[in-house]
């Protein structure tokens, strides 16, 4: 087989949860398959050295300004000269003109649900109304589409009406640097100086709740003995002070660290550090940072909504997003009581052997062959 998989951005450097799944998905693949032809079709960026390429793994570069032309002009023109037996597009959108089979990862349909809270980035607004335009016609001219976990996938098949041999789940993994750190201080002293510390991942996007995540905290602090800080990455300062000043919770903000982007390199070291982690999305698809938390010994606290509840199965401490209540009684307990702590430790690092990027792999090759030959899932 020739299969060409978009992996538009896998060598930029603020890499998040889509760049990743397609890097992971790349390398497991050139690991597991030494006989089939693959052509990864990538955009410019600095950290080429996180993907090399092998005997039978071409790197193409495709020079174009903007990602949606990048996408419906670069896709086809490379596509025509590869003549692959399958193209993969691996992050939700796909371009209009092309011949060859088109097999498409869709994470999630957020973007034809409706909007509850507007996001304040253009960049993330102009994704949306991009998604929102392209999306129906690529899930038309698709074989097949995969998405991340059996929620979504129901998700999808219902709000589109989709057959059952149309759409199918392969749940992500995690990558293998996360582990349990004993001396991660010499990392975690970059961020914050503190040795015990609540970790909260979030970025602009509404749905990872930062206003409720913060509401809570300061719900927390008002009830704690302890008053851990909180260590809050992916968000600038200027957003978290117009949340804070929106809120009338400024008071709180000398107990929390607010930093920018985190490399991915030295997040085992911050999770293993970490008391307790917070992911009490409003919805999410999968959840990777659930599984990166668990692999370091560390609580999660998540939400009991959309696919959060099967990801994380009994091994995370699962609140009510919409209430910041709900969220700082999760806080609380695992704070004053050990051996809840210790249970979903322990839980955890059960539940995370059940997810791995080699295993996503290999449904991804067992689907890409299917399609090829014409054969029913």
């Amino acid at each position: 087989m020739k299969i060409a998989i978009e992996a538009q951005r896998i060598f930029r450097d603020n890499k998040h949860g889509m760049d990743f799944v397609a890097l992971e998905c790349i390398r497991e693949l050139q690991k597991i398959d030494k006989v089939n032809e693959y052509y990864i079709l990538v955009g410019g960026g600095p950290d080429r050295g996180v993907l090399s390429e092998t005997p039978n793994f071409h790197i193409i570069e495709i020079k174009v300004p903007s990602y949606p032309l990048w996408e419906q002009i670069g896709i086809p023109i490379a596509i025509n000269k590869i003549k692959p037996d399958l193209l993969h597009c691996t992050s939700n959108t796909a371009p209009f003109c092309i011949n060859t089979p088109l097999l498409l990862t869709l994470h999630d349909i957020i973007f034809l649900e409706k909007r509850k809270t507007i996001s304040k980035s253009v960049y993330q607004n102009l994704g949306w109304y991009y998604r929102k335009l392209v999306v129906p016609r690529a899930i038309r001219n698709s074989e097949r589409i995969i998405t991340v976990s059996d929620f979504e996938a129901k998700r999808i098949k219902d709000r589109l009406d989709l057959p059952d041999s149309k759409i199918s789940y392969i749940y992500n993994g995690f990558g293998k640097h996360f582990h349990k750190i004993g001396d991660h201080c010499g990392v975690t002293s970059k961020y914050i100086s503190a040795k015990n510390y609540f970790f909260f991942l979030g970025n602009t996007d509404p749905k990872k709740n930062t206003e409720n995540v913060l509401k809570a905290y300061g719900i927390y602090l008002e009830k704690s003995l302890c008053k851990a800080p909180l260590l809050i990455a992916d968000l600038k300062e200027s957003h978290i002070d117009s949340i804070l000043m929106k809120l009338n919770l400024r008071h709180i903000k000398s107990n929390m660290v607010i930093c920018d982007y985190i490399p991915n390199k030295d997040l085992p070291y911050i999770f293993s550090g970490a008391l307790l982690f917070l992911y009490p999305s409003l919805r999410e698809s999968f959840g990777i940072p659930i599984l990166e938390s668990m692999a370091c010994g560390t609580p999660v606290i998540t939400s009991n909504t959309s696919a959060m509840p099967e990801i994380a199965g009994d091994a995370a401490l699962l609140v009510d997003p919409y209430s910041p209540e709900s969220i700082a009684e999760g806080i609380l307990k695992i704070e004053t009581d050990e051996n809840l702590r210790k249970e979903l430790i322990n839980s955890g690092n059960e539940r995370i052997k059940l997810f791995s990027w080699e295993k996503t792999a290999t449904e991804l090759l067992k689907i890409y062959k299917n399609i090829v030959n014409h054969e029913m899932v």
